[in-house]
């Protein structure tokens, strides 16, 4: 088969669909959700109206079979705005977690429950990070305990950074059942709406991405059927057993999670960056200094000209980590963790020199690139910090245990 980067005309449909989606309706709203910071109902709303925030485009584009459909369609999206953006697509991190290791039972119960309906559209939020324990994932300190006469999960801890936490009608919660054990001893609970015991702590007040509800969430004694550990009682303690007599078990509850969307985030990334960008062409176009345009200038013309570089060597790690994702190709050199780090620190450089094209301009809100820049610094952080991404990479690459 001859190699092709070119897009299917079925990838191509839904991108220019959700492009002008971003441009009609997300755009036009970025600034007044980001100085509200709320979740942008009403947007979410118009998504769900027009088929972009529905289970079947999840489940469409987790089907396309080169890996690039819903990676075009994060790219569109936060290409529109980051905030909104998120407040829209977040729940995906849930629903690729419960996707990943969940039974077909579960799938089927809890997926329409993470989206809701057109009329009345819900939101997920995947619970990881803990006040003590970000990247280090293996140091989580929620509990989940078995209760065998009941046959129920009794869950303890707080969770916190989760997107959409507290305000999402599923939440799925990542807690250690084994904790002599490190991750390997972590699974993964599906949290009912209404569950008592369940509730939001703080809500965060952010640097960037403002329209999305970033919380803790408090579990006090939350009891929850035995069937709503992800994947089942019976293979989860089946891993252990083969954990304990020293055999390979397969990957750990978060960082399977992370694995799968690190591409999806360098997606998201790349989103902001060439939005950016074209913003500081356009601007670099028209506005004269000296006489002269000032992307006429070396000095300019060398920074777009980096900017999209960059930009364009970036989508190439994220749709190659994405084909490979899809074609069942294991990242043996950590290609997810390049895609994410190098897409994000992208974003942080062009949002940084398309404020500086323009100017005092671009340090005012009357310009979207303060905001963008902003937006792009999370990209770095979440879901495995850039530091992280380079010790993946590190032990993939060397082989060695590295610190």
């Amino acid at each position: 088969m001859a190699f092709s980067l070119e897009l299917s005309e079925d990838v191509i449909q839904v991108r220019d669909w959700v492009h002008e989606f971003a441009a009609d309706v997300v755009r036009p709203a970025a600034a007044e959700w980001d100085e509200r910071e709320e979740t942008p109902w009403p947007i979410i709303q118009e998504a769900a109206k027009v088929g972009l925030y529905s289970i079947d485009l999840f489940s469409a584009q987790a089907a396309e079979p080169t890996g690039l459909g819903m990676l075009t369609v994060f790219e569109e999206m936060f290409w529109g705005d980051a905030g909104i953006a998120l407040s829209i697509l977040g729940t995906g991190l849930a629903a690729a977690s419960l996707a990943a290791t969940g039974t077909r039972e579960q799938l089927t119960e809890w997926l329409p429950q993470m989206f809701g309906t057109v009329d009345d559209p819900k939101l997920a939020s995947f619970c990881s990070s803990e006040p003590d324990a970000g990247s280090d994932v293996g140091a989580i300190a929620t509990r989940a305990r078995y209760v065998e006469a009941t046959d129920e999960w009794v869950l303890n801890g707080t969770k916190t950074w989760a997107t959409n936490g507290g305000i999402a009608n599923v939440h799925i919660v990542v807690a250690s059942v084994y904790p002599e054990l490190g991750t390997r001893g972590q699974a993964t609970f599906i949290i009912p709406p209404d569950t008592p015991g369940f509730r939001q702590g703080q809500k965060f007040s952010k640097h960037g991405i403002r329209a999305s509800h970033t919380a803790e969430v408090i579990l006090d004694d939350v009891r929850i059927p035995g069937r709503l550990i992800v994947g089942g009682r019976d293979k989860f303690e089946e891993r252990i057993a083969r954990v304990r007599e020293g055999k390979s078990a397969g990957g750990q509850a978060a960082l399977t999670t992370f694995e799968r969307t690190r591409p999806a985030v360098g997606a998201m990334a790349l989103g902001v960056a060439r939005a950016a960008y074209e913003y500081a062409l356009e601007y670099a176009q028209q506005r004269e200094q000296f006489g002269r345009k000032i992307g006429d200038f070396q000095a300019i013309a060398f920074k777009l000209a980096d900017m999209k570089a960059r930009i364009d060597a970036s989508r190439l790690l994220v749709w190659r980590a994405g084909w490979m994702a899809r074609n069942n190709k294991p990242f043996v050199a950590a290609e997810g963790s390049m895609a994410k780090l190098v897409a994000s620190e992208t974003a942080v450089y062009v949002t940084d020199e398309a404020v500086q094209i323009l100017g005092g301009n671009g340090y005012t809100r009357e310009y979207p690139v303060e905001r963008m820049r902003r937006d792009a610094k999370i990209f770095t952080i979440f879901e495995g910090t850039s530091e992280i991404q380079r010790l993946v990479i590190s032990r993939a690459i060397t082989g060695l245990p590295l610190r």
